[in-house]
């Protein structure tokens, strides 16, 4: 299945299917909890058409305080009403004494940073009773690492049970910036525990720099990237994040075609091997 991000400015569009039609859509709890009138028909129109898949923002997981039990339970309620399929959070952190930074910031890279968030993620699981899908994040700059960001995550998913959401893009920026080989990378992670894929273009706005924008349309060494790495993972979701800087819709669709094109391939490909 290759999905899209369901944003205000085209839900109509996605709703009538006539220009654009995804194989489920995804959008963030936090942007759709406890609304009503017209926004909430709209709502309820786009989930009768296409499955949902859920990415929060605001859980925070690398946090020194405890979850807020209040916004999981409204979380909970919510992934219950909208029978969601997967409910995915970012390996980061964003508030800190109930300050938000409205960014994902880089948790250092460290084993107590690790027991931390292992055990936050538990109390996230036994709460909601579900696995969470944890995405690897971009980051511009490494703080106080104690071990590489590799060996990090692959502790993190050990520890929490936890399953992973591979951002291609995001490893292809964090390979650029950071000056790593991108598929040694992915070989590194627990494959086995991808459940969720994303894809999204960036901006080289220096010659050593790109930033995640998820505004510009995808290049084509992230679709290589991305084309290498499904040859080493069951199939899942794949979603094509597009946030600002829409494009017309016809331009949308041409890369949901293009990343189902790669899919279908690969994992045809890839049956076909084990049959």
């Amino acid at each position: 299945m290759v999905g899209l991000g369901f944003r205000r400015e085209f839900a109509e569009e996605m709703i009538s299917g006539e220009h654009i039609r995804p194989d489920f859509i995804e959008f963030a709890p936090e942007n759709w909890m406890n609304i009503g009138g017209y926004w909430k028909k709209v709502l309820h129109r786009v989930v009768e058409k296409y499955p949902v898949l859920c990415h929060g923002l605001s859980l925070s997981i690398g946090s020194p305080e405890e979850p807020d039990k209040e916004f999981l339970q409204y979380v909970k309620t919510f992934l219950q009403e909208y029978n969601v399929q997967i409910y995915s959070e970012h390996l980061s952190y964003s508030k800190c004494d109930n300050a938000h930074m409205y960014d994902l910031l880089p948790i250092p890279f460290r084993m107590d940073a690790v027991k931390h968030i292992a055990g936050r993620i538990q109390q996230v699981q036994d709460f909601l009773q579900r696995p969470l899908v944890m995405e690897i994040v971009s980051y511009y700059t490494p703080v106080a690492a104690e071990m590489s960001e590799v060996d990090f995550i692959n502790e993190v998913v050990k520890q929490s049970g936890c399953q992973l959401l591979l951002d291609v893009n995001n490893i292809y920026v964090n390979a650029f910036n950071h000056q790593y080989d991108a598929k040694a990378f992915i070989q590194q992670l627990p494959l086995d525990k991808v459940a969720y894929i994303h894809m999204a273009g960036h901006e080289q706005v220096a010659p050593d720099l790109i930033i995640d924008t998820h505004g510009e349309p995808i290049i084509d060494p992230v679709y290589d990237l991305f084309e290498w790495t499904i040859q080493h993972l069951r199939p899942v979701p794949v979603l094509l994040e597009r946030d600002f800087n829409i494009p017309e819709m016809e331009a949308l669709q041409g890369e949901l075609t293009r990343l189902k094109t790669i899919c279908h391939k690969q994992w045809k490909l890839k049956d076909e091997l084990v049959a």
